[in-house]
C-alpha cells in the first residue's frame, strides 16, 4: 500500500512535467558566434561519449548528429520524471562561403563540442570532420 508521501509524490510528478514514455527529446542547445578569423559553434552534449558524436560537411552544409541513449536496462529505479531529453538528433548550419570547410576543426571537451570553421572563401561538396579530444582553449 502507498503511503501518503508516496502517493503525494506520484501525484506531483505526474501533474507538474513531462513522465518517461511521453516523447520528451534531445535536441542540444548551441551557441553560434563569429570571430574575425572563424565561424564558431559550440554545442552542448551531455552525457555523450565522443563517439556517439558526428560532424558531417556537405555542400555549404554542417551537421551535427548523435544519440543520447537512456541508460536503464537494470530497472533499479522506479522513475517517476524524465525530463532529459534522449535519442537521435541532427542539427545542422548552413555555412557562408567564407568559411574554408578543408579546415573545419571539431573538438569535445567536458561535454561540449566545438566546431571552428576558419574564414579563408573556399567551399569543397562533402567530407567527415574528425573530433579531436581537448579543450578549445588550448
Amino acid at each position: 500500500m502507498p503511503t501518503r508521501l508516496g502517493t503525494m509524490l506520484d501525484r506531483f510528478f505526474f501533474e507538474n512535467g513531462p513522465t518517461l514514455g511521453m516523447g520528451v527529446t534531445f535536441s542540444p542547445k548551441v551557441d553560434t558566434y563569429e570571430t574575425e578569423k572563424s565561424y564558431n559553434i559550440d554545442a552542448a552534449l551531455p552525457g555523450l561519449k565522443q563517439e556517439d558524436i558526428k560532424v558531417d560537411f556537405d555542400q555549404g552544409v554542417l551537421t551535427i548528429s548523435g544519440e543520447r541513449k537512456f541508460e536503464n536496462e537494470r530497472n533499479e529505479h522506479q522513475y517517476h520524471v524524465v525530463e532529459n531529453g534522449y535519442g537521435s538528433f541532427m542539427r545542422t548550419f548552413q555555412l557562408p562561403n567564407a568559411g574554408d570547410a578543408n579546415k573545419i576543426q571539431a573538438t569535445f571537451d567536458n561535454g561540449v563540442l566545438h566546431v571552428e570553421v576558419p574564414k579563408d572563401g573556399r567551399r569543397p561538396s562533402q567530407h567527415q570532420i574528425p573530433i579531436k579530444s581537448g579543450s578549445k582553449n588550448k
